[in-house]
Formats: structure tokens, sequence, C-alpha cells
């Protein structure tokens, strides 16, 4: 199976850098955005990606706003809401769609790999390779 991709999306530096350390140490291919603005130029440059990790309270648009972006070029996009503001994603009784989950910030380097694989593969260790009996 091919490294899956996954596109950061945080307005804080540290943050996006401690994110995109943490998935390339998992063997998976990252790219990273500071920005809404930026991630959906990502995506029209290198098409989309197989998750998205995405920090829900940026400056000029939302990690909602972007998510409803990402969805209209890619309707089944898995999207994981990366956020100390977890109260901010459900004003107004908002759900989580499909193919959505969060975890709060700060986040452990374990969280955030179970968080991804879940949403990825449906398993918290990733896809099972069968030929090696996990």
């Amino acid at each position: 199976m091919p490294a899956q991709r996954v596109l950061v999306v945080d307005d804080e530096t540290s943050n996006l850098r401690l994110a995109e350390r943490i998935l390339q140490g998992a063997g998976y291919v990252v790219s990273a955005a500071a920005s809404g603005a930026d991630a959906l130029l990502e995506i029209d440059e290198q098409g989309g990606f197989d998750i998205y990790v995405v920090d829900v309270m940026m400056p000029s648009m939302r990690g909602t706003e972007l998510a409803d972006a990402i969805r209209q070029r890619e309707p089944r996009a898995k999207i994981l809401y990366f956020t100390a503001y977890s109260h901010a994603l459900f004003t107004g009784a908002q759900l989580l769609k499909e193919n959505e989950a969060f975890v709060q910030k700060p986040v452990s380097k374990q969280e955030l790999l179970e968080a991804v694989s879940l949403l990825l593969f449906n398993d918290l260790k990733g896809p099972r390779d069968l030929t090696k009996g996990r």
C-alpha cells in the first residue's frame, strides 16, 4: 500500500510543525499549510489528500469553512479537526459529519496517530497487512 497523503492546516507554526513531524515519523507523506487559503492552493496544485488535519480556529477561514470548501472538491474527504476550542466546533449544535472526527489540543503523539488511523483505516493501528497476520 502506498504511503497515505496528509494535509495539515494550522495557523500556529509550532502546532503545524509538531503534527507534521509526528505524521512523517509514522510514514505518512505530509504537506503543510498555514491557512485555509494556502490549503486550497495546495489541494489545487497536488490534488486531493487521503486525510486533512485541520485547525478549527484560524483567522481568515475557520476549519469548518475549509472543510466545506474541501468537500466541494472531494465529497468523501476525511477531516480530522485539531483544536483547543472543541466547543467552537459544536456551536449551534453542529454535529460532526460522516468522515469527520476531532482531537483536542494539546494532543499527544499517540492520540494524533490513533485518530488519523481510525479515520483512514477504521483501525487504531493502521492498515492490516494480512500477509503478516497482524
